[in-house]
């Protein structure tokens, strides 16, 4: 899945051509059938509500959105090497599968030294044993799980914090 979307350019305060900045997120292996597999665990919200609760989320911060799912993990590799080839503001990942795995996404995201939150639809730590130990956490900024869907708001919300950007409601209240 590849978003096509089109970044819109934005004034600056001093009346300056402004593009967005660009926020990728990834989703990794089964992401695709988030909705239908398991919802008892995941819930039935599909990898559609998520994009569109990303760019919603985003849009606030002022940041265009990349949003992609692969089975692939070497898709998810090149992915990581093009937001920092692209000068992304960062990355949101769920690995899913590749969590405990990975060993390349995590190489990748030490790699480009952007900021990345990690986040996960269920809470790994309440799950099976073997799922409690991520690879990517160790590159990872912060790491949100157990809030279903809403966790991708909450990540936007981090990588907004620690590169300190402000969303549309702070510099608003900040100007009256």
């Amino acid at each position: 899945m590849t978003s096509g979307y089109q970044a819109i350019p934005r004034a600056s305060a001093r009346g300056e051509i402004v593009m967005p900045q660009t926020v990728y997120v990834l989703n990794g292996p089964n992401m695709n059938l988030l909705g239908t597999r398991e919802p008892e665990k995941y819930g039935r919200a599909g990898l559609a509500d998520v994009e569109k609760l990303v760019r919603a989320r985003a849009q606030d911060v002022g940041w265009a959105v990349e949003f992609r799912q692969s089975n692939h993990e070497g898709e998810l590799v090149d992915w990581i090497q093009e937001a920092a080839a692209k000068e992304a503001v960062g990355i949101v990942i769920n690995p899913a599968g590749y969590t405990t795995t990975s060993v390349a996404i995590l190489d990748a995201i030490l790699a480009v030294k952007l900021p990345v939150i990690e986040v996960h639809v269920t809470n790994i730590h309440a799950r099976e044993s073997f799922r409690h130990d991520s690879y990517i956490s160790k590159g990872a900024r912060a790491v949100v799980c157990g809030f279903g869907i809403a966790g991708y708001a909450l990540a936007i919300d981090g990588l907004a914090a620690v590169t300190g950007a402000r969303s549309s409601a702070e510099t608003g209240a900040r100007s009256r």
